[in-house]
């Protein structure tokens, strides 16, 4: 036989690496072929059919070959030839080799498996979207972790459901512990259970219905994308109890049904949004004070109550109920145009209700030149909360226009408690201004230097039992002296609308936090076919397949030029 003639066996540890890797990335293009189409085709078939076959056949020459020649091994052919110290350190490096390489791809399947574990058990999540629409808010969680009654979720969504809204259920469903459950279904698709729900087979709308026992709340997100805040809003609407807010009327109050600068309305809004119903109460008419009230609201009013009135709620106070009042600012005028006496009347001060629970509002201006907004050195904006966790906790600052300061009587019932909730933080450059004549200038003698209280909260614990409940039938009042920062005009500045929501939430005695609906999610979303949510994962498989198979392709050549060396 000539030199030139063709020996197999020389030649096939030279292809086999080749021959192997290239027979499996066509069994595994095969495999996704028909992944992807989800049918046999001809090209599949082709595929398979082909890569197999010849790997069969790959696998038995190299058993034929290893076991006809045990001498001549078929990857190591020179391997006879070397010395007993050289085989001895070949055999040595390849255990070496071997054991590296296990020792990769147990560490390799290892961070596999232990990533995949924590992605889907793990508390802690990083979100790098925009609008955190992976991410519950601190509240939201909050609120979810303590729930006591089951809570069903259902969005009706024809067509594939984006996915913002499956990754929102998501979050739901793991935050609650099981206590939140969640369904997407196509009304179309599913008439007859969505028949259940009512009349909401139209394809023109979308609606998550939140429901816990016999409660029910619809969200509509037609319009626009469903955001947390509104979804955990109907949570709350459907798991708590209902309280009553009455909003005084008849003496020149903001109103809550006023959807101007100067109304209430958004407040009132954001009250029902945590359950909370706001009605109007004009006791000249009514003589009393319905038994659904759980808070009374005086807000702003500009004309003295009368003294029927001042009875029926000192009456209400004095039984254990709960009340904010928001009193108005002191009017001022310049020296050369007096204030009249039924200007001094206006915006009165209550103390005549006030002085019984220790408080006193005086007749002045709070300023304050370090923090104030605007170039309003009368609107002060400030940080420094009392350590109350229920109101305070978490607040921005919160500003107040041409807000009264705040005494404590001397002589108190000394079973009330009292507790400053915001005031002003500079002990030099904020002061109560007592010139009405529009002269800012501290005057020792005259005005009180800072820090000065814009608030007061006052609880009265007493020992007998509610009606409701069995609860102690405590007295909670809270006093601002700025009704302005609630209106429509300013609320939603700073953090002025969580101040508000965290006070009538607190005297309605509800352990909760409030939410706000602040966060207003805007979708960018790439919307996939299920073919190519396959193309996607077959294209997402091959990269590492690809690189494994290289590497393997590498790995065979690198031993076999070590072996003939």
């Amino acid at each position: 036989m000539s030199k030139s003639t063709f020996n197999l066996r020389s030649v096939l540890p030279t292809l086999l690496p080749f021959c192997f890797g290239f027979l499996l990335l066509l069994l595994a293009a095969g495999a996704s072929v028909f992944y992807i189409d989800q049918r046999l085709s001809y090209l599949t078939i082709g595929l398979l059919s082909i890569s197999a076959t010849f790997l069969i056949i790959l696998l038995g020459m190299l058993i034929t070959y290893r076991f006809s020649n045990t001498k001549a091994d078929i990857v190591t052919p020179l391997r006879e030839a070397t010395p007993a110290s050289v085989d001895a350190s070949f055999e040595l490096s390849r255990w070496k080799r071997l054991a590296t390489v296990t020792f990769v791809m147990i560490a390799s399947l290892s961070f596999i498996g232990g990533s995949n574990y924590l992605a889907n058990n793990s508390t802690l999540r990083w979100d790098i979207t925009k609008d955190k629409q992976h991410t519950l808010s601190t509240n939201t969680v909050e609120f979810i972790r303590v729930l006591e009654r089951q809570v069903q979720l259902t969005a009706f969504y024809v067509g594939a459901p984006p996915k913002y809204l499956q990754d929102l259920f998501k979050e739901y469903e793991r935050t609650s512990g099981g206590l939140v459950m969640t369904e997407i279904i196509d009304p179309i698709e599913q008439v007859a259970y969505a028949a259940k729900f009512g009349n909401v087979i139209n394809s023109q709308e979308q609606k998550v219905i939140v429901q816990s026992g016999n409660t029910r709340k619809d969200v509509d997100f037609t319009q626009e994308s469903l955001s947390e805040e509104r979804l955990t809003n109907a949570i709350a609407s459907v798991s708590r109890t209902q309280k009553t807010a009455y909003f005084l009327t008849g003496h020149g109050e903001y109103s809550m049904l006023n959807e101007d600068n100067t109304g209430l309305s958004t407040l009132s809004q954001l009250l029902a949004d945590n359950n909370i119903l706001s009605k109007p109460l004009m006791l000249g008419i009514s003589q009393s004070i319905p038994q659904d009230c759980d808070v009374l609201i005086i807000a702003g009013p500009k004309n003295q109550l009368t003294q029927d009135e001042e009875a029926l709620i000192a009456d209400y106070l004095s039984k254990g109920g709960d009340a904010l009042f928001l009193i108005e600012h002191t009017l001022v005028s310049t020296a050369d145009k007096p204030l009249s006496a039924e200007q001094l009347q206006k915006n009165p001060d209550l103390n005549s209700l006030l002085n019984k629970w220790g408080l006193n509002v005086e007749s002045d201006i709070v300023v304050d030149l370090t923090s104030h907004v605007g170039d309003d050195v009368g609107s002060p904006a400030t940080k420094n909360y009392q350590n109350h966790k229920a109101i305070t906790e978490g607040l921005d600052y919160t500003f107040y226009v041409r807000p009264r300061s705040i005494t404590l009587l001397e002589n108190r019932r000394p079973n009330i408690k009292h507790a400053v909730i915001a005031s002003t933080a500079s002990t030099t450059n904020s002061w109560a201004e007592t010139n009405r004549n529009l002269d800012v200038k501290f005057d020792e003698n005259e005005d009180r230097a800072g820090p000065i209280a814009l608030s007061y909260v006052v609880i009265d614990e007493k020992n007998t039992q509610n009606m409701k409940g069995g609860k102690t039938s405590d007295t909670r009042l809270i006093v601002f002296t700025d009704a302005d920062f609630l209106t429509n005009v300013y609320i939603d500045q700073y953090s002025n609308a969580q101040m508000g929501l965290n006070i009538v939430n607190w005297l309605s005695e509800l352990d909760y936090k409030t939410f706000l609906g602040d966060k207003k999610m805007a979708v960018e979303r790439l919307d996939l076919t299920s073919k190519q949510k396959r193309q996607v994962i077959v294209v997402l498989f091959f990269l590492p397949f690809s690189f494994i198979i290289v590497g393997l392709i590498i790995w065979l050549r690198i031993r076999y030029n070590a072996t003939i060396k």
